[in-house]
């Protein structure tokens, strides 16, 4: 993230999310793997945080998404770790690990060698809450940093789409 409009963009979206679940009376966790902690920690950065963010599961390897966050081991073994079910069962797994209405998980390919069979910036993007799971595929380029960086703000977009979801119900 060596832009630093980007670091701007990404404070604004963590402001808007954690304005947005205090508004609503909602909590959020994360599942992060590709990021590494950066979308749970971007959303600590923002005064208030305290009052939406419920914590959150660094699940960098395989053993970590099944052991914590229950993601099916016949489903990593069958498609990897990059997948849209796997976001999805991340994001599952923390909102149910952390008792969030809400919660967002990252998986991807970070760079510089592709991984599991998928090209540097593949990333998926899954967000769980009451009314199920549900995964957005990206192909992002750049460094290492930069797909990161990228990826982080596509979480903190999904969970403000989530959030925006006014007939949600707690």
């Amino acid at each position: 993230m060596t832009d630093p409009h980007h670091k701007i963009n990404l404070h604004h979206l963590a402001e808007e999310a954690v304005t947005g679940a205090i508004g609503r009376g909602l909590t959020v966790a994360t599942a992060e793997s590709l990021t590494a902690g950066m979308v749970a920690a971007v959303l600590a950065d923002t005064p208030g945080a305290s009052g939406m963010l419920q914590g959150g599961v660094v699940s960098y390897q395989n053993t970590v998404k099944a052991n914590v966050l229950g993601v099916p081991r016949e489903l990593l073994d069958s498609v990897g770790a990059v997948d849209g079910r796997v976001a999805e069962a991340m994001a599952e797994g923390a909102r149910r690990v952390c008792g969030a209405d809400i919660a967002v998980s990252t998986t991807g390919v970070a760079g510089p060698e592709p991984h599991g069979g998928k090209d540097v910036g593949s990333v998926y993007i899954g967000v769980a809450t009451a009314d199920g799971a549900t995964s957005y595929r990206y192909s992002f380029e750049g460094s290492r940093p930069e797909i990161r960086g990228q990826a982080c703000a596509a979480a903190l977009e999904r969970l403000l789409e989530a959030l925006a979801s006014a007939g949600y119900r707690a």
